[in-house]
Order: C-alpha cells, then structure tokens, then sequence
C-alpha cells in the first residue's frame, strides 16, 4: 500500500498523504520554457484544464512545478491551509473545489503566505477573491471564477490524493504547466519521453512560422489533406 493510500487514524474525509514520486530539479528546468500548448499538442490534444481565468493580470508569467493536490468540500478552506503548510518552493497547489462560485476557495492573506513560501502557483476548480492582490502578479493564480464570499474551515478535506480539476485528472506529484493558454499536468513518468517531443515540435512550429513570413509556405500542406477528404483542389 502507498503512502497516499494508507489512511490507518485518519477520520471519515479528512487525509494528508505524501507524495510518492516528483520530478528532479532537472526535469522541472527543462520544463520551465515549454508551452502549454506544445505539451498539449504532443499528449495528444485531449487533455488539460478548461474553463479557468488567469487572474495574475500577466501573459508573460508562467508556471511550472509539482502538484501538491487538494480536494475539498465546495467552500470550505481547512486543507487548502495545510497543503501550503507542507509546500516546498516551487510546488504548486492544485485545487478540485468542485467547480463551486458561491464561496472563495483562496485570498489574499493565503497569496501572502503562499509568496513567502515561495509557492509556485495555484490552480482552482473553484473560486478566488481580493483579485486586486493577485492582480500584483508575482505568483500565478488560475481559477474557474471569483467571489468576494469568504470560505469555511471545518473540513473535511484531502491532501495528496489522486483528484480532477477542470476536466483535468492530477496525481500527487504531477509536473504542472501554466501560461497565457492555460494550465496542464504531465505525470512523472511521461516526463523523459515528452520531452524530445515537445522540442521537437518547437523546431518544426518555428519552420512553418519561417515560410509563413516568407510567403513561401507550401500549398500541399494542406491540399493533399483535402484532396484525401474528396475535395477537387
């Protein structure tokens, strides 16, 4: 039995695991520069959060670190307070508030909190508030939405388990990415394999961007795709 499923003293809804595998130092810096969507493209275009804004107020700040997760009942903040407890610099905390607006999930005393532990973003399938801070930039915050109606904390809550957050499956651990498109997770283990992909996909983006300012770019790029639909071109 894993850490993360080894519940033994725990009551009903409440746990805080641990993370069975993170990626190295190495793999989050040859991550740093990847964008969303190249990492989306070469997994496959079906994977990935929807529906959250950027509520940083910047397109130039990105994120890129370890999920620590957390799953909470819609509204209420307890576990969310103790993931940034036990974060490391550069972990980013991933949220599954249920999709729930009718009460913040974050604000800006935990942003406060998050920037001295050197916090590498958040990720919220729920609800943010005091946007006037997070607007300050500096720390990355991605959210279904806002309210000014603060949270509970009571509980229950979970912290380092398997967990979906706007239509995006997250496992402790996760490399997670966000940018100007939009957040994704890579698991540990594809890591090493997406990698060549994804820069591979860079150099080929950057050739078809060459002939496209050039005027030169090659009709039967897409013509023999609509040759091959029936179209008489």
């Amino acid at each position: 039995m894993s850490a993360t499923q080894n519940r033994a003293g725990w009551p009903a809804g409440f746990f805080v695991g641990q993370r069975v595998s993170v990626p190295s130092a190495a793999q989050v810096e040859a991550f740093r520069k990847v964008p969303v969507a190249h990492a989306g493209d070469c997994m496959g275009r079906s994977t990935g959060a929807t529906g959250l804004v950027a509520y940083h107020n910047s397109l130039s700040l990105t994120m890129c670190g370890p999920a620590i997760t957390v799953r909470v009942r819609p509204g209420d903040n307890m576990m969310i307070h103790k993931a940034i407890e036990i974060a490391q610099p550069g972990d980013v905390i991933v949220i599954d508030g249920g999709g729930d607006l009718t009460q913040a999930l974050i604000g800006g005393l935990m942003r406060t909190s998050a920037l001295t532990k050197k916090i590498g973003g958040f990720v919220v399938d729920g609800a943010v508030r005091d946007l006037a801070e997070w607007a300050e930039g500096v720390i990355p915050v991605y959210a279904r939405g806002h309210t000014f109606r603060g949270p509970s904390k009571e509980g229950p809550g979970e912290v380092n388990v398997p967990i979906a957050c706007s239509g995006m499956v997250v496992n402790p651990g996760d490399l997670i990415l966000g940018d100007a498109d939009g957040v994704i997770a890579v698991p540990v283990d594809q890591l090493d394999a997406l990698l060549p992909l994804v820069l591979a996909h860079a150099d080929k983006e950057d050739g078809i961007r060459a002939t496209n300012r050039a005027g030169t770019a090659d009709p039967e790029r897409f013509n023999a795709l609509l040759r091959k639909k029936g179209c008489p071109v």
